[in-house]
């Protein structure tokens, strides 16, 4: 059964996993990604972030794996095009995170907070997401982020 349970995680494998599952991907190889302005309104109170887009397969399969450090209003962004239901896991992350799940309307869905580091536990959306956010870990309970907060962000091309 264990099994079982295995080759089905491995088929709704989170993002993050593939690379996981293959040879570890060297700690700078999402470093040159384009970034982006973000505004995360909390209690009416606006917070700019400059966030990195992981735009490809490839780009989502590394994330934040392997990153050290992040600065403060820093982050990464995972768009979806079409919008879908997600999954996340925390396997070769250094850091803690938070993981914010944006709906299609730009207001947050759920929010993930606290990720722990190298954990394999399944981290769901809980609905359709156009994009993951991930900052560090207890931003969203310091700026006091709720589901139903606005988030707003150009991706352009």
């Amino acid at each position: 059964m264990k099994a079982a349970v295995a080759a089905l995680l491995l088929l709704l494998a989170p993002v993050g996993a593939a690379a996981a599952l293959d040879a570890p991907p060297t700690p700078t190889a999402n470093a040159q990604l384009r970034t982006v302005p973000l505004t995360l309104t909390a209690r009416g109170r606006a917070r700019s972030y400059t966030v990195e887009v992981a735009a490809t397969a490839l780009e989502q399969d590394r994330g934040l794996m392997f990153r050290t450090r992040m600065t403060a209003h820093r982050g990464m962004i995972f768009p979806f095009e079409p919008p879908r239901t997600a999954t996340f896991w925390m396997e070769n992350t250094v850091l803690p995170l938070d993981l914010i799940f944006i709906a299609p309307d730009r207001r947050v869905l759920r929010i993930a907070a606290d990720a722990r580091p190298y954990s394999r536990e399944i981290i769901a959306s809980g609905g359709v997401v156009a994009a993951v956010l991930e900052l560090n870990a207890g931003t969203a309970a310091r700026i006091g982020l709720q589901p139903g907060d606005r988030v707003e962000y150009t991706l352009g091309r």
